[in-house]
């Protein structure tokens, strides 16, 4: 299933040369695209954004005059790229912020376009290769769905000032420079921002705890319910506030009960699934296949599963089979891949 994503899922890379020019541009993709990422909410507009941003770079490489850093200079146009995405967009969203929790058999509704949601990213698109644990920890907590869709409330220059002083940890004077302001007006954004933020729900799992030995038991004993269908089981991993979302529906349920319903009752053929380890956003991931009834089993959705307290908090099945390539997930699975 698709809900027709406009986006190229896996892209081709500008570098094809051995320019040096080139070669120094390609080392900020992924930076540019967790910085797009966080600014628009969408894994397809981010890595969009940051290939425009390139070319740009490539394209005007006569304009650098060696005054500011490469780095500056590169986050300019990708805020630039990112202003315009924005200009005149609704905000993206979860479920959750449009309204209150269903029944299990509740009226899923229709399927609304892929721009209203935040969706998934895969983690090798934007965390950084290596780093102290300190700096790894604060950009998997900053790609958390939870921070990225708060982030989406606030007026978009303000969230590249927030994204940029606290996330990036750039200097006031810097950010300033970046979008042609001053260091007042800055830090007057900033602070409209975290008092944006602080009345915001950012509740949910220490992104970096995720895959410790208890949280990745948890997570051993989720895969094997769901893939056996032992819903007992399955409910019996989830915390009492536990949510699940399913975008492009508006529709989510809340607390074991009724998610246990729905999976016996019109979420029955989720039956027989089975799930491939994959990371997005910082935390745990799978890419879920239902049985396909010609053999094997075809792409359903990319689960996104929060963990908290030593129980499943969330459990955000995002409905868009183009994210299986953009994962590098299979296209389907048959007795070889499984």
């Amino acid at each position: 299933m698709s809900i027709g994503c406009a986006a190229v899922a896996v892209r081709p890379r500008i570098l094809n040369s051995d320019d040096a020019w080139l070669a120094e541009l390609e080392e900020y993709r992924r930076p540019l695209t967790g910085y797009c990422y966080r600014m628009l909410g969408s894994a397809f507009e981010a890595d969009d954004a940051a290939q425009e941003t390139i070319v740009r770079a490539w394209k005007n490489a006569d304009s650098f005059e060696g005054r500011s850093a490469v780095r500056s200079w590169l986050y300019r146009i990708a805020t630039n790229v990112c202003l315009d995405m924005l200009r005149g967009r609704q905000r993206r969203a979860r479920p959750m912020d449009m309204g209150p929790s269903q029944r299990a058999d509740g009226d899923l509704g229709p399927q609304l376009p892929e721009n209203l949601w935040v969706t998934p990213i895969p983690d090798d698109r934007v965390l950084p290769p290596d780093g102290n644990p300190e700096e790894l920890a604060l950009a998997r907590e900053s790609i958390r769905l939870a921070f990225v869709t708060a982030l989406q409330h606030l007026p978009a220059r303000q969230r590249a000032v927030l994204i940029l002083r606290e996330v990036l940890r750039w200097q006031a004077t810097e950010v300033a420079e970046l979008l042609d302001t001053t260091v007042a007006s800055v830090n007057s954004a900033l602070q409209r921002a975290r008092a944006t933020l602080a009345g915001r729900d950012l509740s949910g799992p220490p992104a970096a705890e995720v895959m410790s030995p208890q949280q990745q038991k948890l997570l051993d004993l989720y895969v094997e319910a769901f893939e056996k269908y032992d819903i007992t089981a399955l409910v019996s991993l989830l915390h009492d506030d536990a949510v699940m979302t399913m975008p492009p529906y508006n529709f989510w349920l809340q607390g074991p009960g009724e998610m246990g319903r729905f999976f016996l009752g019109q979420g029955i053929g989720c039956q027989g699934s089975r799930l491939l380890v994959t990371a997005a956003n910082g935390q745990a991931a799978f890419g879920s296949y239902k049985p396909d009834p010609n053999g094997g089993w075809t792409p359903w959705a990319v689960q996104v599963i929060d963990v908290a307290g030593g129980r499943i908090v969330g459990h955000h099945n995002f409905l868009d089979t183009d994210l299986f390539a953009f994962f590098g997930l299979p296209p389907r699975l048959d007795g070889s891949n499984v």
